[in-house]
């Protein structure tokens, strides 16, 4: 007797499609992320900083240390090491640089005052050229207009350690502006720091060795100082004038 034939067997049901997980839309926390990290967020930023750092040199009053003296409790080379840095965070904040160097000789003499003046300035520069750099750079470069604006950034960017060089030579080019200017640019730090501390040396010591001899006035150190001051001071003057009287004639 024959037997029915089986019925195949059914095939094994195969498993669903994977579904790719659903990518989830940006949330806020990334949309605050991105706009405080924006160019012109950190723009502000560096305005809120400078400003805040302008007011607080303005209550502390770093300048009376010309006339009261170094706290006693710091002295030797601790005293000079900490005015260095001292004196780096009050240019980053605009205290006018004269002003430190000459309490930097008032305070320390002439050989440690000057030390600790020169390394105060390339802190302070390279801190004001931080900043400048990373909260900046990136909404300020597409605001260059301009030739002289153009020439300007070029020959940083090119020729940035003899251009930065003849600056800090130059007395007439304002300390915090230039950090400004160069951290605008695309020069390097290192040609910035090295041609900062070189090219501040002969104007800071000049003001420190004024401070150091200012008890005696009719002393040679003191007038050769003064005249190492006003000799350079009254020559940028000058070239600064025919330069303005050039551009009028064009």
């Amino acid at each position: 007797m024959l037997q029915p034939a089986a019925e195949p067997a059914a095939p094994p049901a195969l498993p669903p499609p994977a579904v790719p997980p659903a990518v989830p839309p940006a949330g806020f926390t990334l949309r605050c992320t991105k706009l405080l990290l924006s160019p012109w967020s950190r723009l502000s930023l560096l305005v809120v900083v400078l400003a805040s750092a302008a007011t607080t040199m303005l209550v502390l009053e770093p300048q009376r240390l010309i006339g009261a003296g170094w706290p006693p409790q710091v002295s030797g080379g601790a005293a000079v090491v900490l005015f260095g840095v001292a004196y780096g965070l009050c240019t980053a904040a605009f205290v006018p640089r004269p002003l430190l160097n000459l309490a930097a000789g008032a305070l320390f003499g002439s050989q440690a005052g000057l030390a600790s003046a020169v390394a105060g300035t390339v802190l302070g520069a390279g801190i004001a050229f931080g900043l400048g750099r990373v909260l900046g750079q990136d909404a300020l470069r597409p605001l260059l207009r301009g030739r002289a604006l153009l020439a300007a950034d070029g020959q940083l960017s090119r020729h940035g350690f003899r251009t930065m060089l003849a600056i800090r030579l130059f007395p007439g080019v304002p300390f915090a502006a230039a950090n400004y200017c160069a951290a605008v640019s695309r020069m390097g730090w290192l040609p910035f720091l090295l041609a900062t501390g070189l090219g501040s040396i002969p104007n800071t010591a000049a003001y420190v060795v004024a401070g150091s001899s200012a008890s005696s006035p009719t002393s040679p150190a003191f007038l050769i100082s003064m005249a190492c001051i006003a000799l350079p001071a009254l020559g940028g003057a000058v070239v600064a004038w025919r330069k303005r009287h050039r551009l009028r004639g064009r």
